[in-house]
């Protein structure tokens, strides 16, 4: 009997690898919250910041390497594609750490192309940008094993679970991050902390890894199936004839343009647009990354919740349509000058949270049902490229609108001189973006009805049945 049939396995080997994304996702948001800190401390401005941002993306679009990491995860397997990519991500992490802790690096500039950034946010962006190839690779790595342990069962809980498990990491760093920089008076500190994460998260998709041969020794192979196929040039050419996938990949690209660069401001925007510095609220002492925190908080049971759902109703194209409708509207009444109250800043990242709980809830498992299960790996990691673009582009556009357009007066912080912000133009090029996802999701939708792919059926009763 398969090893995937036992309950308790498949789940332990869907709480390892959750581990691991979350210690990445810890990693991917430890600066977020500490904006100011990187302005009034080491000198930064809103384009230094929106640049190092960008970076995550820069070796994923440019290099290819998202592309090329798919094509590896379907040829060498999930087991080498997965230790390889927690190890990019270890590596970055140490270069981001040693950058941000070397005060040296500030005293020399360097131009590239359109930019000039002294050394320190050009090396802290080299760590991130080799740190976001590994993250990237490792998540579709993980995608693809879960769609390996639970072909046929609870998948889009089990990818619901993993979004959620991974949202842990953003909310800690959320909440943590910008206490543990004041405590020690070092901006490095919680990088630091993230390094160790990742170690610790290296060595557990080891015991993944263990889990897994046996997995295969269940199933009297050595690897499987999918993986044994030699990769082939016409396996790309059925993704890109796929008119289900490309609506997939652009709506993914909307929709986290939305979300993920906006997490990457939302505590500078607490503190520009709402004044939350420091309050309190019922004895409780509340900072401006408490607030945003409670955008991924609301995933960890409502994507599991919406995936279960999936699995047992269908609906996956309404409920993506319904996500981003969702976006569309908070990011506008954000956008609304007047709504500066410290309820309705909570109120709208709690609504936020649940259309964040949406869209990947239903889009992760719809592309089972859209692409062959022995060109997953590629069809996964050409959707994470084309996302990529919008994670690389939009944090820098965002990051240089505000030098541009939105400074509207400066205070003083311990005696240096800090910029204030008027959010709302980025607030709205983030409804811009929700907007052409809703119309893109309804396409998907008219997709599913004359292609038949199955968005609105059950997973389990689809799966079941193949």
């Amino acid at each position: 009997m398969s090893l995937r049939e036992s309950k308790a396995a498949r789940w332990t080997a869907l709480g390892i690898v959750s581990f691991t994304m979350m210690c990445g996702y810890f990693m991917t948001d430890v600066m977020a919250p500490l904006k100011p800190l990187l302005e009034s401390a080491l000198g930064w401005d809103s384009e230094n910041y929106g640049l190092f941002t960008s970076a995550y993306g820069w070796f994923n679009v440019f290099f290819l390497m998202l592309f090329f990491g798919g094509l590896i995860l379907d040829k060498m397997g999930m087991r080498f594609t997965g230790i390889m990519a927690t190890g990019l991500m270890v590596i970055g992490a140490a270069v981001k750490y040693w950058a941000v802790s070397d005060a040296a690096l500030q005293a020399t500039s360097w131009h590239f192309l359109w930019w000039t950034a002294n050394m320190q946010v050009w090396m802290a962006s080299l760590g991130f940008a080799v740190f976001g190839v590994g993250v990237e690779v490792a998540g579709i790595t993980v995608t693809k094993i879960i769609v390996k342990w639970f072909h046929g069962k609870e998948m889009a809980l089990a990818m619901g679970l993993q979004v959620a498990l991974a949202r842990v990491g953003t909310i800690m760093t959320m909440i943590f991050s910008e206490r543990i920089a004041s405590s020690y008076g070092s901006v490095s500190t919680p990088i630091l902390l993230a390094l160790v994460l990742l170690c610790i998260g290296l060595i557990s998709f080891f015991a993944y890894v263990v889990m897994d041969v046996k997995l295969d020794r269940s199933e009297h192979a050595a690897v499987s199936a999918s993986d044994e196929e030699p990769f082939r040039l016409a396996d790309i050419k059925v993704i890109f004839c796929s008119s289900g996938f490309w609506l997939i990949a652009i709506l993914c690209v909307l929709f986290y343009s939305a979300v993920f660069p906006f997490l990457k401001y939302a505590p500078d925007l607490m503190v520009n647009k709402f004044n939350i510095e420091n309050f309190t609220i019922f004895g409780i002492s509340i900072r401006a990354g408490d607030v945003p925190a409670m955008l991924p908080m609301g995933t960890l049971v409502l994507t599991p919740f919406f995936g279960s759902l999936y699995d047992r109703i269908g609906k996956g194209a309404t409920i993506m349509v319904t996500g981003s409708l969702m976006i569309v509207l908070i990011h506008a009444l954000f956008a609304i000058p007047a709504l500066n109250g410290v309820w309705v800043a909570l109120t709208l990242c709690i609504l936020l949270g649940v259309a964040f709980s949406l869209v990947p809830s239903a889009m992760w498992p719809s592309v089972p049902k859209i692409i062959p299960h022995k060109q997953l790996g590629t069809a996964y990691s050409l959707i994470f490229w084309i996302q990529n673009w919008g994670l690389m582009g939009v944090p820098y556009l965002i990051g240089w609108i505000l030098d541009k357009y939105c400074i509207v007066g400066q205070k003083t912080i311990d005696g240096t001189p800090q910029n204030i912000y008027d959010y709302t133009l980025p607030m709205m090029i983030f409804a811009a973006f929700g907007l052409t996802a809703v119309i893109v999701a309804f396409l998907l939708k008219r997709d599913d009805r004359r292609k038949k792919y199955g968005l609105e059926l059950p997973n389990i009763e689809k799966l079941a049945t193949t």
